[in-house]
């Protein structure tokens, strides 16, 4: 009998729960990647792959770099659904495309830009029903050398955006209309994605601003509680974790520390654990058991129930620059930023690798993070997108 493969769509940046996991991958990878469908694309994009049974999104950008265009392909033939292209200029470090993943939720999907624009369209046919410019529209006066680059999340309901306003931080639209249920003041906006959860017994969003670590109540907006970093100067970029009620953060200059929570909500300042080691400045690492598994300048292992210290670290240089982790409880699919598909063992207590392709020989993976839907991995290259059969 063939086996039933769980499947999960990935409705948003690294998955419905932004954490990189999903039910599922391979023992092993076949010799050769089976390519179902490709599509030839125009420019490098940093923003990644949504998809869902049925369908697949993702950015692009033409008209000699002056427009954003978002793809909705049929995920069974790779085949154009809709697109919606719209002017989006200007010059920002890392290229002028979106740098968000587009996020579905029900029948809608949202798509934003690197420079403030948020769009909400119909997902099936995508007619546009409602957009905003968020930067304008809330005043975040702020230069933005890398762009807007957080991605909308859904909270209880809401759509939770970052536009950086001084009387507009956070703020919560209704999804189906953009009106605004709240707005929080605050300082301008990092360069990282939230999450939401229950720490200390409260539902909250937690992420950064542009200097410190914070939560705020999901039914108000109201800011709960800030960390200052001990070393200053960090980007801010790599997606916090939740680790049962505790949090796992990691940046370049104060490496991953592991915080818990107190009654009500709030943390405390001082980590429990905390990592130099890895110490990313883009990446977001991914959580397996007790194991977080994360590359700076080489790919890590460290053990959640000893202080984050090292089980083991590799020193393969395809692990040197950026890489998008997909995890699931027994493996870890990695793609690196020259096109390496690496499969590993997550349960080992040494690296252990369960098949490896090289893909895109004629360019790079890019930053892109891939999307997997039951046994189907849809990743964008610099200047293709691909879809990849990983059942053997």
């Amino acid at each position: 009998m063939t086996p039933i493969i769980p499947s999960q769509e990935w409705t948003a940046w690294r998955g419905p729960k932004a954490d990189g996991r999903v039910p599922w991958l391979p023992d092993k990878l076949t010799a050769k990647p089976k390519i179902i469908w490709e599509k030839r694309l125009t420019a490098k994009t940093l923003g990644g792959v949504a998809a869902t049974r049925e369908f697949v999104l993702f950015s692009d950008r033409e008209l000699n770099d002056t427009a954003d265009v978002f793809y909705c392909l049929d995920a069974k033939t790779g085949k154009d659904v809709w697109s919606h292209t719209y002017l989006a200029q200007g010059n920002l470090d890392y290229g002028n495309a979106p740098r968000q993943t587009p996020l579905i939720h029900g029948d809608l999907v949202f798509l934003a830009s690197a420079f403030g624009h948020l769009f909400c369209l119909e997902l099936k046919t995508g007619k546009v029903l409602w957009d905003k410019e968020l930067r304008d529209e809330f005043k975040a006066g702020d230069a933005r050398k890398w762009g807007v680059c957080s991605n909308p999340i859904l909270a209880d309901g809401k759509l939770i955006v970052n536009p950086g306003g001084k009387d507009a931080s956070l703020v919560a639209l209704e999804p189906k209309t953009g009106k605004v249920l709240w707005k929080t003041p605050g300082k301008p906006a990092g360069y990282g994605n939230f999450i939401v959860g229950a720490f200390g017994g409260v539902r909250q969003i937690v992420g950064h601003d542009i200097d410190s670590l914070g939560g705020w109540d999901v039914a108000t907006g109201k800011r709960l509680w800030q960390v200052m970093p001990l070393r200053r100067g960090d980007f801010n970029v790599p997606t916090p974790i939740q680790v049962g009620e505790q949090l796992l953060v990691t940046t370049e200059n104060n490496g991953s520390r592991l915080y818990r929570f107190k009654p009500q909500g709030l943390i405390d300042p001082m980590p429990l654990a905390v990592s130099r080691e890895v110490a990313h400045d883009t990446h977001s690492p991914v959580i397996v058991g007790a194991r977080l598994f994360g590359s700076h300048a080489r790919l890590h292992c460290l053990d959640l129930n000893n202080d984050l210290k090292s089980i083991w670290h590799s020193d393969d240089p395809a692990f040197d620059t950026y890489t998008s982790i997909v995890a699931s409880a027994e493996r870890l699919l990695v793609v690196t930023l020259l096109g390496d598909v690496i499969l590993l063992d997550a349960r080992s207590d040494k690296m252990i690798e369960k098949g490896r392709w090289k893909l895109f020989e004629d360019e790079q993976a890019g930053y892109a993070h891939p999307a997997l839907v039951g046994s189907r991995l849809y990743l964008r290259g610099n200047m293709s997108i691909v879809c990849i059969e990983l059942n053997p």
